[in-house]
């Protein structure tokens, strides 16, 4: 489960994010505390405004941020990302502490943190590859997702009690300081500097941006990822709206939005932990993950007291959390190197994008028909995205159930194509980008095909074919056909060799 924390690199980048998040996570508990009670009057409207001036950017610098992470040293950019993050929570914290902030300074202050997140995401994701190489990068990906939701589990609780005792602005100091974690790791962190190609480097940053386009189009698994994503990001994970508005609508202060964070954050830390223990990441888990956030919120919506639906949240938790685990895995380790970069922005731009439009209409419904409408939506959304996995399962891989004697069921797919075999004896799965799982006479691996987690898959460089000769059957039936070794050819040199 821990096996990246082997690599030093790693582990110093680990430590450092860790104590960060967890200031990033009072920061953002803070923020939208205060929107809703310290500057409007129970307004869901502006704090559903204010996270889609957080994330409108992730979508609208899609054209630079990708090839940002791409072409550029991603310490140093991190360096310039990380210092600036800190410079505008300091900021925020002193206008708080000395009374003079306005609705409209938050409002500033979201689009600002936008703009530094889209070059600072995709950066800070590709940077573990960095870290780590591509044999440990699904492991260092769910446990980045584990560090994120331990942060998540203790920070919003340590906010709810700061807020009480010494108010919101300080909170914004203490994220401020937080950062000096993260830049210490950057700086102690040793790595040879990436080299950029020259011919990719002289290119344009249209030209750059449509090579990540045109990479996701030809990848059908990645084009139904980000589908899914985006319908959740848009209109199910807006934590902050539900959060807040449920803690109102139980009556509740800020201590109890604080820990309904917290426990939130339970869940989604166990299915980060379980995710690192798998050893790939794989696509019917992101399927199965949106299916199971899509019933959780409707479960959460039905409950009748503050203390049942901070339960319900545990199991949120964990499907959000081994969603997103798992389809960032799945996209970082099914990539092209050479254009990690820009997909990750694409897949982020896409994942936060969808929050601008879905966030102001969820804060709406809250306002129109009650906070509870809020995870109705949540888990219409969740159903949605499961029901786009499932329709690209059964067209695209052919999922199928095929029962057999004595009622034993067998899934066969693209992967896993023949229903006479065990499917344990059959080691292709949905894991497997589709150009390189279809069957034919000849097996060919594309040049610019994905990295397989099959070392057999991988050692493929080009086209084998094997004689066919016939031999008697054993039944005394027509003749049966079979392979054998190539022949030896007599012009060749080497004899017996």
């Amino acid at each position: 489960m821990f096996r990246s924390l082997k690599i030093r690199n790693y582990r110093i980048w680990f430590m450092g994010a860790l104590l960060s998040n967890i200031g990033a996570w009072m920061q953002a508990t803070t923020q939208n505390w205060v929107v809703l009670t310290e500057l409007t009057s129970n307004d869901a409207v502006a704090v559903g405004t204010t996270m889609a001036l957080q994330f409108a950017p992730q979508l609208l610098l899609v054209p630079f941020s990708g090839a940002v992470a791409d072409r550029f040293d991603r310490r140093r950019v991190l360096m310039i990302t990380q210092t600036l993050l800190m410079l505008l929570a300091l900021g925020l914290g002193l206008l708080l502490i000395s009374g003079r902030a306005e609705l409209w300074h938050v409002f500033g202050f979201a689009l600002a943190l936008g703009v530094v997140n889209a070059f600072d995401t995709p950066a800070r994701q590709a940077f573990v590859s960095d870290l780590v190489g591509p044999t440990q990068l699904s492991n260092a990906v769910a446990l980045n997702s584990a560090s994120f939701n331990s942060a998540r589990l203790l920070g919003p609780a340590v906010a709810g009690v700061l807020i009480a005792v010494v108010g919101s602005g300080w909170v914004f100091l203490i994220n401020a300081f937080s950062f000096l974690a993260v830049l210490t790791a950057l700086a102690a962190i040793r790595i040879p500097r990436r080299t950029i190609d020259a011919a990719a480097a002289a290119e344009s940053q249209l030209t750059r941006l449509a090579a990540g386009f045109r990479y996701v189009r030809r990848r059908h698994d990645l084009v139904v990822i980000f589908i899914m994503v985006f319908v959740l990001g848009a209109f199910g994970m807006n934590f902050p709206v539900m959060s807040s508005t449920m803690a109102v609508e139980f009556g509740r202060g800020a201590g109890e939005y604080g820990v309904l964070s917290s426990i939130l954050a339970i869940g989604s830390l166990t299915g980060a932990l379980l995710s690192a223990r798998r050893p790939a990441a794989r696509m019917r888990v992101v399927i199965l993950s949106a299916g199971g956030f899509g019933l959780s919120c409707a479960i959460a919506a039905a409950m009748p007291t503050f203390w049942t639906f901070a339960a319900s949240l545990m199991l949120l938790g964990y499907c959000t959390s081994t969603l997103l685990t798992t389809a960032n895995g799945f996209v970082q380790t099914t990539t092209d190197p050479l254009v990690r970069g820009r997909v990750l922005a694409l897949y982020f731009a896409v994942l936060m994008g969808g929050t601008p439009l879905g966030a102001p209409i969820v804060g709406a419904a809250a306002d129109a028909l009650g906070a509870r409408s809020t995870l109705f939506v949540a888990a219409a959304a969740g159903l949605f995205a499961c029901g786009v996995g499932v329709v690209w399962l059964l067209t695209e891989r052919s999922l199928r159930l095929r029962i057999g004697p004595r009622a034993r069921v067998t899934v066969t797919h693209a992967g896993r194509p023949h229903a006479g075999l065990d499917p344990a004896e059959q080691s292709e799965t949905l894991t497997a980008p589709l150009s390189v799982l279809r069957r034919g006479p000849e097996l060919v691996i594309p040049a610019d095909s994905a990295p397989q987690e099959s070392p057999a898959a991988a050692a493929l460089t080009g086209t084998v074919s094997l004689p066919v000769e016939d031999v008697p059957d054993d039944r005394g039936d027509a003749p049966r056909r079979r392979t054998r070794g190539p022949a030896k050819d007599p012009e060749s040199h080497g004899g017996d060799e």
